[in-house]
């Protein structure tokens, strides 16, 4: 599809805010140094939830770049959502003065929007024993597309606009979407990605309740272990990442630089589970066929795969088998990583956040280790860079996401070749 004729759609900017970095460059940074984002948590009292610790967020103020009327009238996923964008335009370099703003669009994502201000305004009901204290701004602030809808009005952008959910593969899908529609023509530039603000007593407890969570309480930043034989759940995280996605001619006109080319994606459906992956990964591997296919390119061109890789003991193993059945012996050559070993799970915004990961691992010729590699695991047996970052040729990047329900997107970054 992106090379027969079609627009092509490149990355000319990016923004991030994680819990080992509130700039792409300082998220990149500690990725190569294997640095966790995982401690006690902090926003509330956890000495009674089985989970006790998350990767929360360190030293964020959504003041830097909002006023204070702002902030108070949006949940912290939107607040990661205007900051993480905010960076995104600035790296990007567009004035949107000097473009057609009809034809600038946000597609952005979160699994579970306000969960936090769900959870206050039903407090409030709860203890003043009637309606009348609920918020007018409550419903504003906890629906999903609100932070598309903020982020265009503070660009005055008037395109395509509107949210993805689809839990974990969220934000995944907004930059699918995004690459659809440019190529389509309906847009030259979209602001995409997705954030998630789930470290909450609701969202702690809930995933405990599914036992989804490590419970490694002495040891936190020992706790989430993608791929390692004691494994025992994901980490919860939270913070968002944006993309600037343009069409390359207008790109080239405005002289942009360039970070990568998104060529492929691939969308499918497990109807297997609620929670669990299809047997052997059986949609992850047609998700990832289809980008291949999508891209034009054979299994065999791809060097470095950033995996869904959530450290829990039915997924990991499902998804090194997929990888398997579509690589074949090739699957022995890739790198294969779990940026969450590092940043736990983003949720919705996980897609976003692990996509920039990939492009950077393009642009730099490097990948970042998956952290906490001790105890082989005979059912993980790929190359999951341990402990310490390598030096690895990155022409073709997949970055995986599988969401709860079933759904699975795999996106296909290539370097730039004009």
């Amino acid at each position: 599809m992106a090379f027969n004729g079609t627009r092509r759609v490149v990355i000319t900017g990016m923004g991030a805010i994680t819990p080992i970095g509130n700039t792409v460059e300082e998220f990149w940074n500690n990725l190569l140094a294997g640095v966790s984002g995982a401690a006690p948590i902090t926003y509330f009292d956890a000495s009674e939830y089985d989970t006790k610790f998350a990767c929360q967020l360190k030293g964020f103020d959504p003041l830097k770049f909002m006023d204070r009327k702002l902030v108070q009238r949006c949940d912290p996923f939107t607040h990661y959502a205007l900051a993480a964008a905010e960076m995104a335009v600035a790296d990007s370099g567009v004035k949107f003065e000097s473009v057609d703003r009809d034809r600038v669009g946000v597609i952005w994502g979160s699994g579970i929007g306000g969960m936090q201000t769900n959870a206050k305004q039903q407090q409030t009901l709860w203890e003043s024993k009637g309606p009348h204290r609920i918020s007018p701004f409550f419903i504003p602030m906890m629906i999903s597309d609100i932070a598309a809808g903020r982020i265009s009005m503070k660009y005055g952008v008037k395109g395509p606009n509107y949210a993805t959910t689809s839990a974990c593969a969220t934000s995944s899908h907004a930059i699918g979407d995004s690459f659809i529609l440019i190529q389509r023509g309906d847009a030259d530039i979209m602001i995409t990605g997705g954030s998630e603000a789930g470290i909450c007593e609701m969202g702690i407890g809930g995933f405990n309740a599914m036992k989804a969570l490590s419970t490694r309480n002495d040891a936190p930043t020992k706790a989430s272990r993608p791929f390692d034989k004691e494994r025992d759940g994901f980490v919860m995280g939270e913070g968002g990442g944006a993309f600037i996605l343009e069409e390359l001619g207008h790109a080239m006109k405005r002289g942009a630089k360039i970070y990568a080319e998104v060529s492929g994606i691939g969308f499918t459906a497990d109807a297997h589970h609620i929670t669990e992956p299809a047997p052997e990964g059986e949609g992850a591997q047609r998700s990832m066929r289809i980008a291949l296919k999508d891209a034009g390119l054979p299994p065999e061109s791809v060097q470095y795969i950033n995996t869904h890789g959530t450290s829990t003991p039915v997924g990991d193993k499902n998804e090194t088998a997929a990888i398997k059945k579509v690589f074949g012996d090739h699957a022995k050559k890739l790198a294969v990583n779990s940026t969450k070993s590092m940043i736990g799970h983003l949720l919705g915004a996980a897609g976003a956040v692990e996509s920039i990961a990939t492009v950077l691992s393009i642009v730099h010729n490097k990948v970042h280790p998956t952290i906490n590699q001790v105890v082989p695991d005979e059912e993980c047996d790929l190359n999951y860079i341990p402990n310490t970052a390598r030096d690895w040729k990155v022409d073709v990047a997949i970055s995986n996401t599988f969401g709860f329900g079933g759904h699975n997107a795999s996106i296909l970054f290539r370097r730039y070749i004009g």
